[in-house]
């Protein structure tokens, strides 16, 4: 979008919030970058250009606005909505892939070499691997700075930098304002949680609260009520208003609590080690499905005049997704043909049998979901379920910890969805079902669920499957959010915000 130079300045003119994050304003007479709904006063139209990205604008010198903090835009649905190189590299760059592996790490994952990787995002987003990465680095630590007493040694490290010097530099170049600086600007009656110091000993750094933007409308009834009304015990529960769950991270384990507002979802972060806050708070953005385009989605369904009542209802549904894209698809295994209460019930005995346990003072969280190694070396015979379902539970487990079946960020949605129906016992609803929520494919579409199939005979579409893939061809690439408003017909409790 940042080519079409006569539509972002409208954007910007306007300080329209919903281009948020899909383009960034650079002011070459200042040399200050922005988001679109900067509150200041817009600049002349021949003082701005446009990038792509946060990373572009800070490769090309600019300053992030102290204003508007572009930095901490929703990110841009283009990555949510494509599963071509550059959306699949930008989901493993905010999975923190280049932090951990270098650029060499990341094209392994993506099956091309890093010349290509680097050349793909460099002509696409203004910035390659490392300035992407460089950027995501800086707002962690910005982050930290902000929100913790952590000494600054700590945060460098906690935020991915390889020495102070370069943590110190960094963060002078992106805000012009040196980390203590950065600092005192906080307002003084922020109340800053408690923090240890040792983050770099791997030593827990205590709570961390964070507000995670999204784009408005977000109607959070269905979101949350998917999420509470499935959680396994033992990893998920609602308590206080908030969705908890345990999060397994590359350097450790964390607790996690959201909470939906009006404005934001607030975000309660418990981590064994800080390195995985970006990790972990780009995984709970995709868990809630927060940097999704509510406006281009709802447009689109509107337009079906059958569909166009239940979006005016309740405009900004979203898709509930997951943090573990493994435990997902062993989760939809279990709960093949059964109540959501009996999966449930599945899944928590694998959980209490062979989860890595964790301490929760603040609620009933006890165990990581169990890793696909763990249930791989399960004994099939201990598994309470008919043979057919035990021997697909199996194979699914076995695929996923050789890894001839990756189901990661970077998976590519149609290769992945094929390799999910060859396996026994995956039809098209389990294969789908774990391309919508696992995979975070927007088109996926569940044609012979029952729910789905009740609600469109209530409302006069096709109710047979392949008559409704007919009609709902009308409704791509969104046919995932269709599948949320036909649900919400029903009085499941998964469509209802928890009390």
């Amino acid at each position: 979008m940042h080519t079409d130079t006569e539509r972002c300045v409208r954007a910007v003119q306007s300080k329209d919030a919903r281009f948020d994050g899909w383009f960034f304003t650079a002011v070459l007479t200042t040399r200050i970058y922005c988001r679109p709904s900067c509150p200041v006063v817009p600049p002349k139209p021949g003082n701005m250009t446009f990038y792509p990205s946060a990373a572009a604008c800070q490769q090309a010198g600019f300053r992030a606005c102290k204003r508007c903090r572009p930095d901490t835009s929703p990110g841009s649905p283009e990555w949510n909505r494509r599963a071509d190189l550059t959306a699949r590299a930008m989901r493993l760059i905010a999975d923190g892939v280049v932090d951990r592996d270098g650029i060499p790490g990341l094209a392994a994952r993506l099956g091309y070499s890093s010349r290509q990787v680097e050349r793909q995002l460099l002509a696409e987003l203004g910035a390659g691997p490392l300035a992407l990465a460089r950027a995501q680095r800086a707002q962690t630590a910005r982050l930290l700075i902000e929100t913790t007493p952590l000494p600054m040694a700590d945060i460098a490290f906690a935020a991915g930098f390889a020495s102070v010097r370069t943590f110190n530099d960094t963060i002078r170049e992106v805000y012009a304002l040196s980390p203590s600086e950065l600092r005192s600007r906080t307002p003084r009656n922020r109340p800053a949680p408690e923090a240890a110091p040792g983050a770099a000993s791997g030593k827990s750094p205590g709570a961390l609260t964070l507000r995670l933007p999204f784009r408005a409308p977000l109607h959070p009834d269905n979101l949350f009520g998917h999420l509470a009304a499935t959680a396994v015990p033992g990893v998920e529960e609602w308590r206080d208003g908030a969705y908890r769950r345990t999060l397994r991270l590359p350097y450790g384990h964390g607790i996690v609590a959201l909470t939906p507002s009006p404005d934001h979802i607030a975000c309660r972060l418990t981590l064994s080690d800080l390195r995985d806050l970006t990790v972990a708070i780009s995984r709970c953005r995709r868990l809630l499905d927060l940097d999704a385009d509510p406006t281009a989605i709802d447009d689109q369904l509107r337009a079906d005049p059958l569909l166009a009542p239940l979006v005016d209802k309740a405009p900004g549904r979203r898709v509930p997704r997951t943090v573990d894209e493994e435990e997902f698809a062993v989760r939809a295994v279990l709960g093949q043909q059964v109540s959501t209460a009996a999966a449930r019930t599945h899944a928590a005995r694998l959980v209490a049998a062979h989860g890595d346990p964790v301490d929760d003072p603040e609620g009933g969280l006890t165990h990581l979901f169990p890793s696909t190694g763990a249930l791989a070396a399960v004994d099939p015979e201990t598994l309470a379920m008919p043979r057919t379902r035990r021997a697909t539970f199996t194979t699914l487990v076995a695929r996923l910890a050789d890894g001839s079946v990756s189901l990661g960020v970077e998976s590519d949605w149609t290769e992945t969805r094929t390799r999910l129906l060859g396996l026994p016992g995956f039809g098209p609803w389990t294969a789908d079902v774990i391309a919508m929520r696992a995979l975070g494919d927007p088109d996926a579409f569940l044609p012979t669920d029952l729910g789905i199939r009740r609600a469109a005979a209530d409302l006069g579409l096709p109710s047979t499957p392949a008559a409704l893939t007919a009609r709902a061809a009308a409704w791509r690439p969104w046919r995932a959010y269709a599948v949320q408003y036909l649900w919400a017909t029903d009085d499941h409790p998964i469509n209802f915000l928890p009390v």
